[in-house]
């Protein structure tokens, strides 16, 4: 681990092709910034009337929310239609004439597949006016490919934290980003529902009601325009646009296809052996609801004791 990864900070990799990304970067299973890195024309063409004109009028599904923090678990936002040339123009501006609520409300689109039930998203099928400007870097195998994801920000929106089961690069295309990462190893310290945190400010965290957020260490950076990210699957990431913020995520499957839930579109849901020992923990925790509490804290504290001892790794990062 290099020293800006012992510091807390994100290691920055300049002019990374395939061979270094997969012999030097990608073998650490640690976040990095890579810079350099040719990702097309798309830096300098999309602008936001670029891509009102190029994106037009259909119509997308965006989160629209009164404050800039996001938060899922609670549902702070409310779902939305616009035409994607109107929902760009709003994005972009601090204040607003046209809105649903109020002239600060804050928009995010996260693209979907044609049908977000069954088909995931790709640029390159919902936006191919604007796709033939971005170069995906062939840093996996094609066959691996699982979703591009289309993002745009107003200023300030942050996304609330969350781990992705795979791996993925994060594409800065234009604004800044500020990301946020804690280490898979710091799970127990982020009061997850499901794949989310529930501590959304992570300046000023509510340390009495998050008393164990305090021992999570967090890694930071910030994306800087034609800049990637590479987020290995299961690290959290707590995403701010600090500017008006246009993205792209490129997922890809880097286990066996065997081990991803096949009726996930949008490549969230655990890897099914993951469910599965969930689904069977729960059942084992309520077989003890019956008991005194003394000796649920007994049996609870040998069945903590043996997942240490058989599962838990000291060696990853």
């Amino acid at each position: 681990m290099g020293d800006s990864e012992k510091d807390g900070k994100v290691t920055l990799y300049e002019d990374v092709n395939k061979e270094r990304f997969l012999s030097e970067i990608y073998p650490k299973r640690v976040p990095a910034i890579l810079r350099g890195v040719n990702i097309g024309p798309c830096v300098d063409l999309w602008t936001t009337d670029y891509l009102c004109q190029k994106g037009g009028n259909r119509q997308v599904k965006i989160h629209v929310c009164p404050t800039t923090k996001m938060d899922f678990i609670n549902k702070n936002f409310a779902y939305r239609t616009l035409p994607f040339d109107e929902f760009v123009r709003r994005a972009a501006e601090e204040k607003h004439t046209d809105f649903f609520h109020s002239q600060d409300e804050k928009y995010y689109l996260r693209s979907l597949g044609e049908d977000p039930r069954k088909d995931v998203a790709d640029i390159r099928t919902q936006f191919p006016e604007l796709a033939d400007d971005i170069i995906f870097p062939e840093f996996f195998s094609p066959s691996q490919f699982f979703s591009s994801v289309f993002r745009i920000g107003s200023p300030g929106v942050q996304l609330w934290t969350h781990y992705d089961i795979m791996d993925n690069l994060l594409i800065q295309v234009s604004g800044q980003k500020r990301v946020v990462l804690f280490s898979p190893r710091d799970a127990t310290h982020l009061y997850l529902t499901g794949d989310k945190s529930a501590v959304l400010d992570l300046e000023n965290p509510d340390l009495e009601r998050f008393p164990q957020f305090c021992r999570a260490r967090p890694y930071t950076c910030t994306l800087e325009p034609g800049d990637i990210l590479f987020i290995p699957a299961l690290w959290f990431h707590n995403v701010v646009s600090l500017d008006f913020g246009v993205a792209v995520n490129i997922f890809w499957r880097h286990l066996d296809p065997g081990f991803y839930d096949n009726k996930d579109p949008y490549g969230n849901k655990d890897l099914l052996s993951g469910q599965r020992a969930m689904q069977i923990l729960d059942r084992a925790l309520k077989t003890l609801d019956d008991l005194p509490v003394d000796y649920r804290d007994f049996y609870g504290r040998r069945m903590v004791s043996k997942i240490q001892q058989t599962v838990l790794d000291k060696e990853l990062p």
